[in-house]
């Protein structure tokens, strides 16, 4: 990796791209450290403290900005958000999916729908954190114009980080959104690191829950990595040409690795499971409040042993169903079938297309199933080791090595083409 970054400073094009990545970077987390007024954020511990709660998520997501409540506090969720719906419309509404395959247009009117989209729903999510932050009675002025004016700042902030994102896609290097995701994420681990050395120096956990704690946080690191790596591959064999020598064909393989759904299924699922409270949060005096957050059997009860399988399962099936709406085995089929193509020993058509969908489904399975033991161990963990400095959890490890690997196949995708221009020019 050291030895790619070197290669890519060397040359002038991919520097500039680096710097304008580092710059805008900065001007983010400059962002980050503007404070909203009127908010008192020490009774905000409460709901940044837990490993699995909403507001633990979203304080990982934002870099920090939520539990210090900075004009990013929403961080870039309203357009992963609007990403996601908007890609799902597209299986439901047939205009959508007509757009989606006009090539170049088409796509430029989905980022449209998207960013518009993103608006509409960082209001409606600001609207809902500023009932939450009102619920923990952290507003120092609970006025309407008080209201107002948090959610245009938050909003606001929020759609200015989606033209960021786009601005680090277009002059740096890799997709400027997953980038300042993570970025945020790994500026969390000196302060995790801070607040774990505090609790040991005052005997708030002993020797061995600190090597418990380093030990399960280096397994989960080392079983993403090798999760992220890892791909089925269902092989794929080309008719061959008639030469000299006889029939001579090609085999290739079609790689499937579903990392991506695995993390945005556990963003469905942590609003799932949240939904009901973030709703709850406008009758804060009601019975149904008291039972959902406070029920003895209550499943939306935070880092309760309910809670934990819910979410697990939940992220199972988001996994199964993203997976089964994003890859599409009738269009790889025929794709496969236009190229001359087969998998050997299934016919061409509808039973290539019925395997890929079987391949599919163990495959989302499997992967669903190892990402809700990421995302519940940190719960498990914290129950054990009795801290508070979880911020880097499982499904911040998903996150920051998919986008890590990503941001290296960028950088050399780049390095290959400017290999290729050279080779063209002599």
């Amino acid at each position: 990796m050291l030895s790619t970054l070197r290669k890519a400073w060397k040359l002038p094009d991919l520097r500039k791209r680096l710097l304008w990545t580092i710059v805008l970077v900065v001007i983010y987390r400059i962002g980050i450290h503007i404070p909203v007024p009127g908010v008192d954020t020490s009774k905000l511990i409460n709901l940044t403290s837990q490993a699995g709660s909403i507001g633990g998520f979203y304080d990982l997501m934002s870099g920090g900005a939520f539990s210090n409540f900075s004009i990013f506090a929403m961080g870039v969720l309203p357009f992963i958000n609007a990403s996601i719906i908007v890609q799902l419309l597209t299986i439901a509404i047939p205009s959508l999916e007509a757009m989606q395959k006009e090539g170049e247009d088409g796509r430029k009117k989905i980022q449209k729908i998207t960013r518009y989209s993103s608006i509409l729903i960082g209001a409606f999510q600001t609207f809902a954190m500023y009932s939450i932050i009102n619920s923990q009675g952290a507003l120092r002025d609970t006025s309407k114009l008080n209201m107002l004016l948090i959610m245009l700042t938050l909003t606001t902030a929020s759609t200015f980080l989606m033209w960021l994102g786009e601005q680090l896609t277009v002059k740096g290097i890799g997709n400027g959104i997953s980038l300042i995701m993570f970025v945020n994420i790994i500026s969390r681990i000196p302060t995790s690191i801070g607040q774990i050395s505090s609790l040991q120096q005052a005997q708030t956990i002993d020797p061995v829950q600190l090597i418990v704690l380093i030990v399960v946080v280096v397994a989960l690191f080392v079983a993403v990595v090798i999760a992220c790596l890892a791909e089925r591959r269902i092989p794929v064999q080309y008719a061959g040409k008639a030469t000299a020598k006889g029939l001579k064909g090609q085999t290739s393989h079609i790689p499937l690795n579903i990392n991506s759904s695995a993390i945005i299924a556990i963003i469905f699922a942590m609003a799932v499971m949240r939904f009901p409270l973030m709703i709850l949060q406008f009758w804060p005096k009601s019975a149904a409040y008291n039972i959902i957050l406070n029920g003895k059997y209550s499943i939306f009860k935070d880092s309760s042993v309910g809670y934990m399988i819910a979410e697990f399962i939940f992220i199972i099936f988001f996994t199964w169903f993203y997976t089964q709406i994003t890859f599409k085995p009738d269009e790889m089929a025929e794709n496969m079938h236009k190229s001359s193509g087969f998998v050997p020993g299934i016919r061409p058509g509808e039973p290539t297309a019925r395997y890929i969908e079987t391949v599919l489904g163990n495959v989302s399975i499997l992967w669903g199933a190892f990402a809700g033991v990421i995302a519940v161990a940190p719960m498990i963990l914290q129950l054990y080791v009795k801290s508070q400095a979880m911020y880097f959890t499982g499904t911040g490890m998903l996150i920051v090595v998919g986008v890590a690997l990503e941001t290296m196949k960028a950088i050399e995708a780049h390095l290959v083409m400017r290999r290729y221009e050279g080779f063209l020019s002599e």
